[in-house]
């Protein structure tokens, strides 16, 4: 099969950062027809705001949409109320319906901060399932064995482990896989972790007599600890209405090692600008510099050109001013591996008399951590949690110290 220049030029941008391409021939082909796909990607309404790790996928959705093909952001009303098992130990508590429309009204106001208003199809898949009957989804089903599910390794643990599996968790991969049905997907786009169901949706399309949809998976986002996922509930993630001072001072927390990662996964930048910084810096530029760029970049996509450059400008003000010693004491704290709550650390650093007191000056704004002191950033969250690994903590004007969590 013969593919053009501008297939192929369109392919590498469309593979960059990408895990996992299921199947890349089939892509291939589907991409030298010259015809616009039907891009699919689909987000549970399980919080009401989206961090830099959710903008993974919505970022691979504006490449397809730069490259004229037809997204489609897909709200999963109806599955959001089933619950998402993918990656869980026990089952996990679906929401209610008043959640799901907060939630999803949140995910409207914020996906336009990357793509394109004018060509985003935004849909639900409630319009669907909502009005399906019993015997609809006993149908859908029929298509599926249980020998099959219990492939998934979520499924297999749990089951040889004597963990109950509800029935209904059987239902998510299969209600997912027919929104590729519903929807008739050229290309769905899913997290490592949504594999098993994103197969789902490609052997059912099979089964309906569809041409089967290109399975295209991207990395889970590491968070500020460089460690872990980038999660809200273990405090290391960037959220994206967050202000542009906190987003700015969050990003140059992170170690020099992963700024590559996010250059990759969320600069727009094209591969060969990425190189030159990464060669700028092996001939003697400093690597702050580097990620004062990225830090500009990402500022300026969620609050406006411009801002930026001054939420770059303002942090070096504030680490020029001399706030932070040169000689800081060094402890390290044993755990047991999972992350720890901020409040813990400090007083376990002995930066705090109590984790109230800790609690208390976290609601003051007066905690910053960073992984080095012009990283240092303000820590609003009681629920922050840190991984393993070196933080730089400072409490008040002139409390400072280094602290590792290691695993003991």
């Amino acid at each position: 099969m013969t593919i053009t220049q501008e297939s192929q030029n369109q392919l590498a941008e469309l593979l960059r950062g990408t895990q996992e391409v299921l199947v890349e021939s089939e892509l291939v082909k589907k991409l030298s027809r010259g015809t616009p796909l039907r891009i699919k990607a689909g987000f549970d309404p399980t919080a009401p705001d989206l961090h830099l790790g959710h903008t993974v996928l919505i970022n691979k959705m504006r490449q397809f949409q730069n490259f004229g093909h037809e997204v489609t952001f897909l709200i999963g009303d109806f599955t959001g109320m089933i619950g998402d098992p993918s990656g869980r130990n026990a089952t996990r508590p679906p929401l209610t319906r008043e959640q799901v429309d907060a939630n999803a009204q949140t995910y409207q106001e914020q996906i336009f901060k990357i793509l394109d208003r004018e060509k985003t199809r935004i849909d639900f898949n409630s319009r669907w399932f909502g009005n399906m009957n019993a015997s609809g989804l006993i149908e859908i089903a029929g298509r599926q064995t249980v020998a099959r599910m219990l492939e998934r390794d979520d499924f297999s643990k749990r089951y040889k482990g004597g963990q109950p599996i509800a029935i209904h968790e059987f239902l998510y991969p299969l209600v997912q896989g027919y929104d590729s049905v519903a929807l008739k997907s050229d290309v769905e786009l899913g997290g490592t972790d949504q594999k098993f169901n994103l197969l789902v949706g490609r052997q059912l399309q099979e089964t309906y007599g569809q041409e089967p949809q290109i399975v295209m998976t991207m990395p889970l986002l590491e968070g500020l600890d460089g460690v872990n996922k980038m999660s809200k509930s273990l405090g290391n993630y960037i959220g994206i209405n967050e202000p542009a001072d906190v987003q700015f001072g969050k990003l140059m927390s992170i170690s020099d090692d992963l700024m590559w990662r996010y250059f990759e996964l969320l600069s727009f930048r094209p591969l060969g600008e990425v190189a030159g910084l990464k060669r700028a810096i092996a001939e003697g530029r400093n690597p702050r510099d580097v990620k004062f760029e990225l830090g500009v970049e990402l500022v300026d996509r969620f609050h406006g050109a411009g801002v930026g450059t001054r939420a770059r400008d303002a942090f070096v003000a504030r680490f020029q001013q001399g706030q932070v010693p040169e000689k800081i004491e060094r402890i390290t704290l044993t755990t047991d591996g999972s992350p720890q709550r901020l409040a813990g650390v400090l007083k376990n650093a002995g930066l705090v008399s109590s984790t109230s007191d800790g609690n208390r000056m976290i609601d003051q704004g007066a905690v910053r951590v960073g992984s080095s002191p012009e990283g240092l950033a303000k820590v609003t969250e009681r629920d922050r949690a840190l991984g393993p690994g070196t933080y730089l903590v400072q409490v008040g004007k002139h409390k400072y110290r280094w602290v590792t969590l290691e695993p003991g």
